[in-house]
């Protein structure tokens, strides 16, 4: 991987990582697109350190309240209903599923998950999914009414990410929007429920960049992280106040149109599922 490669891959995930359009489905498409090798799911999972290193720097006050009064929760039980606290608790709970699964599925997550195939079935219905979810969500539950079955509701939502074109972002603020919270709500807890994952994944496969089949080395690497969280901070920002008082549907047309695309270069045998364009 080059730099000019790495500089666009950062710029491609800081853009995607926070809008439910799928990240990892992006810097698949955008490799398979410019003649470029899959950067695999390795440098997928150190990147996105970058952008949930925005997400700390955007909800740092939050964060620092939650990780105080769980702590406190501990050993303390005047602090155990603290809604900070119980929020820590939850987002721990939330995490589980995609421990689990991403575990058990890291093979299929290296390898048949990205083939591009696969990306544009995932956008399109997870695209639809958004959609209804946007059209049909009650929008009264805050986070003060989350409770462990939701939580896990979020947490599964979330592991279904796992598969690039699913979106972490758009699953898990489908899966709130469908239990009733708004918008708002479901996408912070959506952020804040990522970053035990995502930062626990990104650590776990920085053994992978250089090694075991990876394009991506670490100088690259390393700059595209630093793009991604910069971009990120600026679009998790511009997010935040969009969603305050607009519907996710031009997010779901862009997911449909993508998809659909993406099919048609397949099967006109432009693009390889599997690899880059045909005949790179």
């Amino acid at each position: 991987m080059g730099w000019f490669e790495a500089l666009v891959l950062g710029l491609v995930q800081g853009l995607t990582e926070f809008l439910p359009i799928s990240s990892s489905a992006h810097l698949r498409i955008v490799a398979a697109l410019a003649g470029w090798d899959d950067p695999g799911a390795g440098f997928t999972a150190v990147t996105q350190i970058g952008t949930e290193l925005a997400v700390i720097l955007y909800f740092a006050a939050k964060i620092g309240r939650i990780l105080r009064a769980w702590f406190f929760s501990i050993y303390r039980k005047d602090w155990r209903q603290d809604p900070d606290a119980r929020l820590g608790w939850l987002i721990i709970v939330g995490s589980l599923p995609i421990v689990v699964l991403g575990l058990l599925l890291q093979n299929q997550i290296d390898t048949a998950f990205r083939d591009l195939r696969i990306t544009a079935t995932t956008l399109i219905v997870f695209g639809i999914i958004l959609l209804i979810a946007d059209r049909v969500a009650k929008q009264r539950r805050t986070l003060d009414d989350l409770t462990a079955p939701h939580g896990l509701g979020f947490g599964f939502a979330q592991a279904l990410a796992l598969i690039p074109g699913v979106s972490r972002s758009g699953g898990t603020t489908s899966a709130g929007l469908l239990m009733g919270y708004t918008r708002a709500d479901a996408a912070e807890y959506s952020f804040l429920l990522a970053l035990p994952a995502v930062l626990g994944s990104g650590l776990y496969k920085l053994t992978d960049i250089g090694k075991n089949g990876e394009t991506a080395q670490w100088g690259p690497t390393i700059l595209a992280t630093l793009v991604a969280f910069g971009v990120g901070y600026v679009v998790i920002a511009w997010l935040m106040s969009y969603i305050k008082t607009r519907s996710f549907v031009p997010f779901v047309v862009y997911r449909l149109v993508l998809g659909v695309v993406l099919f048609g270069l397949v099967f006109a045998g432009v693009l390889d599922p599997g690899a880059g364009p045909v005949g790179s």
